[in-house]
């Protein structure tokens, strides 16, 4: 985000864990990030890493230190909640734990995902419905159940 033209990442740079995300999953994303390929310019992020099962998590630990030794020059961002951060993966990693304080302000950042979640043309688009022809949104309430 240092610059605005900079694009958001693709569907090959995230992993969205789940306590449902295999194993199998997780290897695949893991391969992408540490083996040496053309373009090693991207950045990867694992999100909510500490919902991963304990099976899946030791798995991933063990298979990123075999394929650590492919490359030194990989970029790996772990997103955990820091509630969970004592489950097994947060906790593998610990040693590499970095707080984050956002360096842009809230308004900045929006700006930033306005104009990257922005729709050219809106015809016959979902993106429509939202305000300035955005293609993402989050509709909430706080009241459950209530027609969202």
């Amino acid at each position: 985000m240092n610059s605005p033209e900079q694009p958001l990442p693709t569907f090959d740079e995230v992993l969205l864990c789940t306590p449902q995300t295999s194993a199998e999953q997780v290897g695949l994303f893991l391969r992408r990030c540490l083996i040496p390929c053309p373009g090693g310019d991207k950045i990867y992020t694992m999100l909510y890493a500490d919902e991963l099962s304990y099976d899946v998590s030791r798995r991933a630990e063990e298979l990123f230190q075999r394929l650590q030794r492919y490359g030194s020059s990989y970029r790996l961002i772990i997103l955990c909640n820091c509630e969970r951060e004592n489950s097994y993966l947060p906790s593998a990693f610990s040693h590499c734990k970095v707080h984050m304080i956002p360096q842009r302000s809230r308004a900045e950042m929006q700006q930033y995902l306005r104009r990257h979640f922005r729709v050219a043309r809106p015809s016959g688009s979902a993106a429509a419905v939202f305000k300035e022809h955005v293609c993402v949104g989050i509709v909430s309430s706080k009241r459950a159940g209530m027609g969202k």
